[in-house]
């Protein structure tokens, strides 16, 4: 590794720390202090977006249960530089919606794309409310009706709409953010049910409510206690460069052990390599996420050297040497851990030999087939079925016909397995 990228891998530790993470809440707290400000936690919603449809159902009991001030801030959207493929964002959100609904005991399943007229009126009237200090139960009734298809009509003066959807874009790219459904408080950020339980330990911390444990919705508990049928298989879509691919990765292969099922390791190019962009708000965000999701799951995260590019390339063209040892999990696994939390400069041989002796393989029978150009064709086929499933990022899953997305849904690749368990018995 160069120096220079071992000073970089350094500072990437210590920007991801929690020791960082809690000296930038004390110097908050404190200045909040100073200033005699009170507790200010903010809301982006993004009306036609199926997650805030469901954060509204869970924030009434957040007003009621945490001593802050909830500001409620209406938005346009995501810019088009954070969402490269639109329409399959918008269209697979109404399915993890779903799926997140019936997880949570929610309503608003099955979603259904609303109609533009519709989605304004909704605004339209959202942004009424929330000029008179609507309640929380008022949003939701609109927000019902909307996603429920009832029709939606306003007199308000459509200029009104835009102000506040103005208003709320300017304060969400201000903190440096980029999706509805998210809240802010004291420089951090939390998307959707997913994440809310952060901003509620938060709080309890300060002493300003209960933790997210007391306040935890029922989730659904679907355990098939017989086996899977015996061709039953899962593909495991995934990029050396993702850090959710490598937070996912080992948790995944247990799953797959736990239900005695065949996992198929399915490698992408990432998605820069793809000539999909991943502009600086957007990958500060991730790595600040992805940082403290490895905490919770006590994944080593961090010490990072960036594999874009020739490690990725060097990577991705020993999966069918370390495949054909038996031993491509064990790669994976090495080599993601080894980029996000030990360090390694995968571009080198010295970082590869590394990577390969953590993984159980031999370097001196590697580097007779390492740079080879034959995983082009693999990885890009994994990326045309990854485009069919209307998936585009990563980490991603196909159980079957159904596509799932996200390291936060090993529980849905459960359910997914268990329902299709039920239909070959039934």
């Amino acid at each position: 590794m160069s120096f220079h990228s071992a000073i970089k891998s350094r500072i990437a530790e210590y920007i991801t720390s929690e020791t960082r993470v809690q000296r930038k809440r004390a110097f908050y707290e404190k200045q909040r202090s100073r200033r005699g400000e009170a507790h200010e936690v903010h809301y982006f919603h993004h009306a036609a977006d199926p997650y805030a449809h469901l954060i509204l159902q869970m924030l009434g009991d957040f007003q009621q249960h945490y001593a802050v001030t909830l500001k409620i801030h209406l938005i346009s959207g995501p810019p088009d530089w954070a969402v490269p493929e639109r329409s399959a964002l918008e269209a697979y959100a109404r399915v993890d919606a779903a799926f997140l609904a019936k997880h949570y005991g929610l309503t608003g399943r099955p979603f259904k794309a609303p109609d533009e007229t519709q989605i304004n009126q909704a605004e339209t009237l959202m942004a009424e409310e929330l000029a008179n200090d609507a309640c929380v139960s008022k949003l939701l009734e609109i927000s019902t009706k909307l996603w429920c298809g009832e029709k939606i009509r306003s007199s308000v003066e459509g200029d009104k709409v835009d102000q506040a959807k103005t208003c709320g874009d300017t304060l969400l790219a201000k903190h440096g953010h980029y999706l509805g459904a998210t809240f802010y408080y004291g420089d951090e950020w939390y998307w959707g049910i997913d994440r809310l339980h952060y901003l509620q330990d938060r709080l309890h911390e300060l002493g300003l409510g209960p933790s997210a444990s007391k306040l935890a919705p029922a989730v659904a508990q679907r355990r098939h206690s017989h086996r899977p049928p015996a061709h039953m298989e899962v593909d495991f879509f995934l990029s050396f460069r993702s850090p959710y691919s490598y937070l996912a990765f080992d948790r995944t292969c247990a799953l797959a052990d736990r239900q005695g099922i065949k996992l198929n390791i399915r490698p992408v190019l990432p998605m820069v390599m793809r000539g999909l962009p991943v502009p600086p708000m957007k990958r500060k965000y991730i790595l600040a996420d992805a940082a403290r999701e490895a905490r919770l799951h006590a994944i080593p995260f961090g010490r990072i050297c960036d594999p874009l590019g020739t490690a990725i390339e060097r990577g991705y063209s020993l999966l069918e040497f370390a495949e054909k040892n038996d031993r491509l999990r064990e790669f994976c696994s090495a080599f993601m851990t080894g980029v996000w939390a030990k360090g390694v400069d995968a571009s080198t041989d010295k970082g590869l030999s590394r990577i390969l002796a953590d993984a159980g393989l031999d370097w001196q029978q590697a580097r007779l087939v390492v740079d080879n150009e034959d995983w082009r064709a693999r990885t890009e086929q994994n990326r045309k079925e990854l485009t069919e499933l209307g998936l585009w990022g990563v980490p991603s899953f196909r159980v079957g016909t159904i596509g799932i997305w996200g390291q936060d849904r090993l529980w849905a690749v459960e359910d997914a397995i268990c329902d299709a368990t039920l239909t070959v018995e039934n």
